[in-house]
C-alpha cells in the first residue's frame, strides 16, 4: 500500500486555517501601522503658517508641503518597484522566513526615520533615503501574506473571508494612528519608534508559528463542506469520504492536490498576460491613488480645514482620521460578501466606485458644517473608497492567481498579487505626490483629481463587468 510522503496532520485543518488568518492579519496590520506615522506627523513637520509652531526643517517654510509630498513619492515609488521583485521572489523562497525578514527590516526603517528627531537631523536626503529603504522592505509583506492565505483557502467563499481578513489594512491604519497620535506630544520621533517596535515583535511570532502551506502540516488535499455533505448518500453518491470531521474540511477547493506538480513558478510576463490581470491592475492604479491620498493626507486636511468654525489639534486630527478606516473595514467586508453572492467581482467594484464619487463630493462640500457631518461623511467615503481597493487586492488577486488557465498553480499567486498591488502602488505614489502640489491651489482641486481618478478606475472594469453580467 502506497504511503503518503507528508506527515500525518497533528491538528485539524480548521485550527490551521484560523491560525493562518490571525497571524497574517496581525502581520499585515503591523505593516500598515508602521506606514501611518508620516501622515500623523505631517502637521507637526510642516505646520499651518498661521500657527505658532515652527515646524521641523527642512519641511518648514513655503515649500514644506512639496517636500512632504516628495517623501511620500520616495516611499511609494520604492514600494511599487519592490513589489514586482518581492512577488517574483516570494514564489521561489521560503515564505515564512521571507515575510519575517521583511517585517524586521520594515521595523528598523520605521525606527530610523524617528531617530531623525532624536539625532536632530535636518537633511532632506536622510529622510528620503530612509523612505526609499522602507518602501523596498515593506513591499515584501503583501505578496507573502496573500500567497499564504491563498494556499489555505479556496474560491467558494473567498470574497467574504478575504474581505473580513483584509480589514487588517484599516485595523493597522487605526492602530498606527492611535499609537502615533498618542505619543506625538512627546516628540514626533516616538510616533515612528513605537510602530517600528510593534512590527518587529509581530515578525518574531510569524517566524515562530506561521505554517505557509497545508503540506507542511500534513494535509494532501481537502474537499468543501458542501461536497462532503452532498456525497453522504444523496442521489446514490455513495458513502462520505473519510476526511475526518466536517468542520475540518471547510474552505480549500475540492481536489486541490498539494503536490509538487505545481512547483514551477510562473514568469512575470506570463502572469501579466493572464485574463483579467491587466484591467484589474490598472483599475487598482486609480483606486489606490484615491485611497492612499486619504491615507497620507487626511490628518493634514482635517487639521487645516476648520470644522464648524473650529480648528482641531494635531492629535485630534489624527484620531478623527481613523473614522475613514473604520468605514473602510465595513466597506471591504461588504464588497467581499456582495461579490460572493453576485459571483461578479468587477460589477461589485464598479458599484462601489460609482457610489464613492458623490460621497467624496459631499464630504468636501458639507464636511465642515459640523463635527457630526464630518465624521458621518468621512465614514461613508471610507466605506466606498476602500471597498473595491480591498476586494481587488485580496479576492480578485487570489482568483486571478489560481484561475483555470494555469490549473490553479499556487506558485503564480504571489506574482499575480504583486503585479496587481504593485501597479496599484504606482498610483498610490502618484496621488500623495500630486496632492502635495495641488493642495497649494486649494482642496477643491485635490477632490477633483480624486473624482477623475475614480472615473478612470471604473472605465477599466467596464468590459469585464459586461462579461460577468452576460454570464448571468
Amino acid at each position: 500500500m502506497e504511503t503518503s510522503p507528508f506527515p500525518a496532520p497533528s491538528r485539524s485543518l480548521l485550527y490551521h486555517q484560523i491560525s493562518v488568518l490571525l497571524l497574517t492579519f496581525f502581520a499585515y496590520a503591523s505593516f500598515h501601522a508602521s506606514r501611518k506615522p508620516p501622515s500623523i506627523v505631517k502637521p507637526a513637520l510642516a505646520p499651518d503658517p498661521s500657527s505658532n509652531s515652527t515646524g521641523w526643517p527642512p519641511f518648514d517654510g513655503a515649500g514644506g508641503t512639496h517636500r512632504l509630498g516628495e517623501l511620500d513619492l520616495a516611499f511609494l515609488s520604492a514600494y511599487s518597484a519592490g513589489m514586482y521583485l518581492a512577488g517574483h521572489a516570494a514564489d521561489r523562497l521560503d515564505l515564512r522566513r521571507f515575510l519575517a525578514i521583511g517585517m524586521l527590516l520594515s521595523g528598523l526603517s520605521c525606527i530610523a526615520f524617528g531617530l531623525g528627531f532624536f539625532w536632530d537631523v535636518h537633511h532632506l536626503l536622510f529622510f528620503i533615503a530612509v523612505q526609499i529603504a522602507g518602501g523596498l522592505v515593506q513591499s515584501i509583506g503583501w505578496p507573502c501574506v496573500v500567497s499564504v492565505v491563498g494556499n489555505w483557502f479556496g474560491k467558494s467563499r473567498r470574497g467574504l473571508i478575504m474581505g473580513v481578513w483584509n480589514s487588517h489594512t484599516s485595523f493597522g491604519n487605526i492602530l498606527g494612528s492611535v499609537m502615533a497620535s498618542s505619543v506625538l506630544e512627546f516628540g514626533w520621533g516616538w510616533s515612528f519608534v513605537i510602530p517600528g517596535l510593534l512590527i518587529i515583535v509581530v515578525g518574531f511570532f510569524v517566524l515562530g508559528f506561521l505554517v505557509v502551506d497545508p503540506r507542511d502540516a500534513g494535509f494532501e488535499f481537502a474537499t468543501p463542506v458542501s461536497e462532503v455533505e452532498m456525497s453522504d448518500g444523496v442521489g446514490g453518491a455513495g458513502e462520505k469520504p473519510d476526511l475526518g470531521n466536517v468542520e475540518e474540511v471547510g474552505l480549500l477547493e475540492e481536489g486541490s492536490k498539494l503536490d509538487s506538480s505545481s512547483a514551477k513558478a510562473i514568469g512575470f510576463v506570463e502572469a501579466w498576460r493572464l485574463p483579467g490581470v491587466a484591467p484589474f491592475a490598472f483599475c487598482l492604479f486609480f483606486s489606490k491613488l484615491v485611497a492612499y491620498t486619504f491615507l497620507y493626507w487626511l490628518p493634514f486636511y482635517i487639521r487645516h480645514n476648520a470644522v464648524a468654525g473650529l480648528q482641531v489639534s494635531h492629535k485630534t486630527a489624527g484620531m478623527l482620521s481613523t473614522i475613514f478606516d473604520v468605514g473602510g473595514v465595513l466597506g471591504g467586508i461588504s464588497a467581499g460578501f456582495i461579490s460572493d453572492r453576485l459571483g461578479a467581482r468587477a460589477v461589485t467594484s464598479i458599484i462601489f466606485l460609482v457610489c464613492s464619487i458623490p460621497a467624496l463630493v459631499i464630504y468636501r462640500m458639507y464636511g465642515n458644517v459640523s463635527m457630526y457631518f464630518n465624521m458621518s461623511l468621512m465614514f461613508l467615503s471610507g466605506y466606498f473608497v476602500n471597498g473595491p481597493y480591498a476586494l481587488i487586492t485580496t479576492a480578485v488577486a487570489a482568483d486571478l492567481g489560481t484561475q483555470d488557465s494555469i490549473k490553479g498553480n499556487s506558485r503564480a499567486l504571489a506574482t499575480v498579487a504583486a503585479i496587481i498591488d504593485g501597479t496599484g502602488s504606482v498610483g498610490a505614489a502618484l496621488g500623495p505626490l500630486l496632492t502635495g502640489y495641488i493642495s497649494t491651489r486649494g482642496w477643491n482641486s485635490v477632490f477633483l483629481m480624486l473624482v477623475l481618478a475614480t472615473s478612470l478606475a471604473i472605465m477599466f472594469l467596464i468590459r469585464i463587468a459586461k462579461a460577468e453580467l452576460q454570464t448571468k
